[in-house]
């Protein structure tokens, strides 16, 4: 479903992807761990475009991700992507963040987008909250928002970007149990997260990324479990069993 092939990128003079080779299979959840600035946002972001590489391949499906404005609408208009700071539009119901890419971005009917998002939102459990702000609502309540609104685009693939890392602690849950229930539905997922247990729980396969590199990967209880390099070793025990 998506492929990285020998992908670099760098700001400047610091590169800071250094040769990714990856594969997410349909129906897949990947999930992309390490410590900050090994590269893990950088390469979600180059998926859809938001990023640009300078060497190698990133293919969706069948289509290469290019600078090209052509290439960028039809990749997004297959890969939903949600942001760990949420990135809803502030003066906009709960409802309409939800409708604003299919009718804005897809050109749907509206009333038929209505319905849709509608019973998205209630998927989520906030069927309650259509006519809700964002300023209203909670963190783990605007992350769900923007779920529904990935969603709503009925995309091939979701990238999630440390979807939970802004939240306090106790919504966290909340999140994570949306996104459990995505991956028992097949959809195929690629996940930057520190949050492990979720890795083990819910992820087909785990990459470790340090220092721009896929140090290792593999089966997600096999590199979660089992790790055999030395990084992947040192950055579990330091994130299971904080000092």
């Amino acid at each position: 479903m998506i492929r990285f092939e020998d992908v670099h990128k760098s700001f400047g003079n610091h590169e800071v992807l250094k040769g990714i080779d990856a594969e997410v299979g349909k129906g897949q959840v990947v999930c992309l761990i390490g410590p900050s600035g090994s590269g893990k946002s950088t390469l979600l972001r180059c998926v859809n475009g938001l990023e640009t590489y300078q060497k190698g391949r990133i293919t969706v499906d069948t289509t290469q991700v290019d600078a090209r404005a052509s290439s960028i609408h039809a990749i997004r208009t297959r890969v939903s992507m949600v942001f760990q700071r949420f990135n809803l539009f502030p003066n906009r119901t709960a409802l309409e963040n939800v409708m604003e890419g299919p009718v804005f971005v897809l050109g749907e009917d509206k009333r038929e987008v209505r319905e849709r998002a509608e019973g998205l939102l209630a998927r989520v459990g906030l069927g309650a909250k259509t006519d809700a702000y964002p300023a209203s609502l909670s963190g783990g309540q605007q992350q769900r928002v923007a779920i529904a609104r990935a969603l709503a685009m009925r995309p091939q693939a979701i990238l999630f970007d440390e979807p939970t890392s802004a939240l306090d602690p106790e919504m966290v849950g909340e999140v994570l149990q949306v996104m459990r229930a995505l991956a028992e539905e097949h959809m195929t997922m690629l996940v930057v997260t520190h949050e492990i247990q979720f890795a083990r729980e819910v992820a087909d396969r785990v990459l470790f990324l340090d220092g721009g590199r896929i140090v290792e990967e593999g089966p997600a209880r096999e590199v979660l479990h089992h790790p055999r390099h030395e990084r992947t070793q040192d950055f579990l025990r330091r994130v299971t069993h904080p000092v």
